[in-house]
């Protein structure tokens, strides 16, 4: 491990501009640096049932209409992720921060206690939540020590209602509003 010489980050003022590079490995650079990044929280299904909960959820094109995830190699619920040939994501809203730790833990079923619906091709759908959708897989690709999976969408529905829940600096969090110039 390199120590950083970023003495700013130290809350020394007289230390180096926030542009001056530190010295730290590339995992910790990527770390420090997205923890900065506020991210949306999502539940992964798949048949099985099966999920995670995710914030590396993302669209990915329009035309068609395209989102993906990462989950990592060693995560419990690969194998069910590999063997599924659809997923839904639902989006999660302040009110499902329960949801968002329960379907976090490892070594337990997810799903207990959770309200849910199995869809007609299998997936399961979490209730109460302000948004989801459904895809058919068409894109498994290892990157690094994850799996990156693309699906195209075809169907969604949800409440709609409420502030999203975002985590951000490693922790649950919600976006205020600003302020219009």
């Amino acid at each position: 491990m390199t120590v950083s010489t970023d003495r700013t980050a130290a809350g020394d003022p007289t230390g180096p501009s926030a542009l001056e590079p530190t010295a730290f490995s590339g995992d910790e650079i990527l770390r420090r640096t997205l923890r900065r990044h506020a991210a949306g929280v999502t539940v992964i299904t798949v048949p099985g049932p099966a999920g995670f909960t995710a914030t590396s959820f993302t669209s990915v094109s329009l035309e068609p209409a395209l989102v993906s995830f990462c989950i990592g190699v060693t995560a419990s619920t690969l194998p069910a992720v590999q063997a599924a040939d659809r997923f839904a994501v639902h989006v999660l809203g302040t009110e499902n921060t329960t949801l968002a730790r329960q379907f976090a833990r490892s070594g337990i079923d997810r799903f207990v206690g959770v309200p849910w619906t199995e869809s007609p091709d299998g997936l399961p759908l979490l209730d109460g939540v302000p948004a989801w959708l459904t895809a058919r897989v068409t894109l498994r690709q290892r990157i690094g020590d994850h799996i990156l999976v693309v699906g195209e969408v075809e169907a969604g529905g949800g409440h709609g209602q409420g502030p999203a829940l975002v985590h951000h600096d490693g922790a649950f969090a919600t976006p205020v509003p600003l302020p219009s110039p």
